[in-house]
């Protein structure tokens, strides 16, 4: 089973941090509309949401996990549910890379896997590098077009 890259634990933790960030200022400016606490609450409440926030971003990097099986491409991940996905060649779409201008600075990129169906019919593998992001997307592209006329199930 083939990992993600470890800057994507960056991404994740900085997603935390603004998320923190914003929680404590939106506390602050209730507290100070609506009631005298003590500024420790909100900048409390910041802190254990970052806290929080980081310990998932570190154990979510640990379960990430995807390979590419001898008739579709498994994945799992997740750390509150732990959710294996298996997404047969056959039914593969088309794939693209995307690269957001945080993963562009960080070196990073995801591979979204469009598949056929209507619930779910995306699956996307991030934190990887450029370079491996296109290595995958065309050997999932030539997997794909050689299961063609097999059965998806």
């Amino acid at each position: 089973m083939e990992s993600l890259n470890p800057r994507i634990r960056v991404l994740w933790i900085a997603q935390a941090a603004l998320g923190a960030i914003v929680l404590g200022v939106v506390l602050a400016g209730v507290d100070g509309q609506l009631y005298s606490l003590p500024i420790a609450l909100p900048l409390g409440a910041g802190a254990l949401v970052l806290l929080l926030g980081v310990t998932y971003a570190v154990r979510l990097y640990q379960k990430w996990r995807f390979e590419l099986q001898e008739d579709s491409l498994y994945l799992e991940r997740g750390v509150i549910t732990f959710v294996e996905t298996s997404v047969p060649f056959v039914r593969v779409q088309h794939v693209d890379t995307r690269f957001g201008p945080i993963e562009r600075a960080l070196g990073l990129s995801s591979v979204v896997v469009y598949t056929a169906g209507s619930r779910n019919a995306d699956v996307r593998i991030p934190g990887l590098t450029p370079d491996r992001a296109r290595k995958l997307q065309d050997t999932l592209r030539d997997l794909a077009v050689e299961s063609e006329g097999g059965d998806a199930v």
